[in-house]
């Protein structure tokens, strides 16, 4: 059993790193490359038989969903709109497939395992569902990037309407696997200071901090646990004192996403 185990993990560990991983933006040349909307949803590879999560895990659809989907793969995301996460999580993760996923479209930004270029992967998946339809397929549209002032404005733009950020992708590579260079992700990074009103100690060591309750200026609490040093941890800011962190947007209930600790912020 424990010898089943340790293959079955091993198993969705290379299934994950088969799958294409953006890096972080960081002033690379980016001229002439494809720059799209990172959707805000639940990326879903589909195998030529059925949608499975990132971590290899199937996705239960209603049958309509997957018609006349490919026998060869694709990959993309479950999403419904904007500033609506917590929902497409609710309907895309159930067990049991209800009628919400009328709601869902897969948005697809790649064709893993095809031949050529990024635009004739693309194409390929084009030329499937132009003769095979499918109500809930979307491709999601890819803009070529002048330059980084043109990108800047491209994300800007997205941002001012709840979009999460985009992706920028190096077109002329072959489909390659795991993290690399070639594919970029550019979020627009926010910071606001809350107040520490109680710490939250790890279970199995008392000592640790595992993350610090802010409470926000309009009142909002959450649980901040990310961005803090080891040392950090086994010493914590204190009760009472102010904290500075960086998040990406939040969440229907106005709480902030992907929050992490930069510092605490000095008496002036």
């Amino acid at each position: 059993m424990k010898k089943f185990l340790i293959i079955f993990f091993f198993f969705l560990s290379s299934y994950a790193n088969n799958l294409q991983k953006p890096m972080t933006y960081d002033n690379q040349n980016i001229k002439g490359w494809y720059m799209s909307e990172k959707l805000d949803g639940i990326r879903a590879y589909w195998d030529g038989k059925q949608l499975l999560t990132k971590n290899g895990n199937k996705i239960t659809t209603k049958k309509e969903f997957t018609k006349n989907f490919p026998n060869f793969e694709l990959d993309g995301e479950l999403w419904t709109k904007r500033d609506d996460f917590e929902n497409i999580q609710s309907i895309v993760l159930d067990k049991k497939a209800s009628k919400k996923w009328s709601e869902i479209t897969y948005n697809i930004f790649e064709v893993p395992n095809a031949k050529g270029n990024f635009k004739q992967r693309l194409n390929k998946a084009k030329k499937w569902f132009k003769n095979n339809p499918n109500k809930y397929i979307r491709f999601i549209p890819q803009i070529r990037c002048k330059n980084k002032n043109h990108m800047q404005e491209y994300l800007e733009k997205l941002v001012l309407n709840k979009a999460e950020g985009i992706i920028i992708k190096n077109p002329h590579k072959k489909y390659f696997k795991g993290r690399s260079q070639d594919i970029l992700k550019v979020k627009k990074i926010f910071d606001m200071e809350g107040k520490i009103i109680g710490i939250n100690y790890d279970k199995k060591n008392k000592h640790r901090m595992k993350s610090l309750i802010i409470k926000l200026p309009n009142g909002i609490t959450f649980n901040l646990g990310g961005g803090f040093s080891n040392k950090q941890r086994y010493k914590p800011p204190k009760i009472g004192e102010i904290v500075t962190f960086k998040y990406y947007g939040f969440t229907k209930y106005n709480k902030p996403k992907f929050a992490s600790f930069l510092r605490v912020r000095k008496k002036e």
